[in-house]
């Protein structure tokens, strides 16, 4: 079980400080507590709330099977969502969110298709007979599709819902994501409209502390999710057998 996050945890991480008060968005005002020294404070009571509601939701979605995109560019959130979401086999994006990514997957998908042919190619023994800068060339146009599909390589169908830190910065994904219906969970600071997020958790998303705190309680309730899809496979595995078992038994009892 995920551990129980108070208020005083959130505040040792430093998830209350919004932004400067001239910068805040109004729509977050039912989620600001109060100002100090004209910066923001956020309500921590209503985080944990919301913080419930996106993990309650989240741990359903991946006990249906399906995937959930960590999406985060900054620099601060970067090496977080690469190691949780890698963790949990999670498909994730750190560097340019790509235009189309999710409206125009086909695409995207083309892509990380040649980035498989030139892996293949590169394993190849034909690869070393190939001329030096023809090598080369194939080698950066790996390097450069890795850099940014190199988080989604494993992703065969769009996502079932997306984790974003900062959705200022990321509004082209958020856009996206609208435009297909797919839910969006995300870290929503002062400065943002939570009124586009489906799963706002207000906190800080600029703070390492905060956002790696944040994020490594989604992560923990994902996990317990996937644990349990793997239990309710296993005993549905169980109950087959048994009946399958069951019907021998009648069957050679009928004999």
């Amino acid at each position: 079980m995920a551990e129980k996050l108070t208020t005083e945890v959130l505040m040792d991480a430093g998830v209350h400080f919004g932004h400067l008060t001239r910068k805040w968005n109004p729509r977050m005002a039912e989620y600001i507590f109060m100002e100090n020294n004209g910066i923001h404070i956020i309500d921590l009571n209503k985080t944990l709330k919301c913080l419930d509601e996106a993990t309650y939701a989240l741990k359903n979605i991946v006990r249906s099977g399906r995937k959930i995109m960590f999406v985060a560019t900054k620099k601060q959130a970067k090496d977080i969502i690469t190691t949780e979401a890698t963790r949990l086999n999670m498909p994730y994006v750190t560097e340019r969110w790509l235009g189309g990514m999710l409206t125009n997957f086909a695409t995207i998908r083309k892509s990380l298709k040649k980035l498989a042919q030139i892996e293949k190619l590169m394993k190849d023994e034909s690869f070393n007979n190939l001329a030096k800068r023809e090598r080369l060339m194939i080698t950066r146009e790996k390097a450069k599709l890795e850099k940014l599909l190199g988080g989604i390589t494993d992703l065969n169908r769009l996502p079932a819902a997306l984790f974003v830190i900062d959705v200022k910065r990321e509004h082209i994904a958020v856009a996206e994501a609208q435009k297909l219906n797919i839910p969006v969970f995300a870290m929503v600071d002062t400065n943002s409209d939570p009124s586009d997020i489906d799963f706002p958790i207000p906190a800080n998303d600029d703070a390492f502390k905060s956002i790696s705190l944040i994020t490594g309680h989604v992560a923990k309730a994902i996990e317990e999710a996937l644990m349990e899809r793997k239990k309710d496979k296993e005993e549905a595995g169980h109950k087959k057998d048994e009946e399958e078992k069951r019907k021998v038994d009648e069957a050679v009892e009928q004999e």
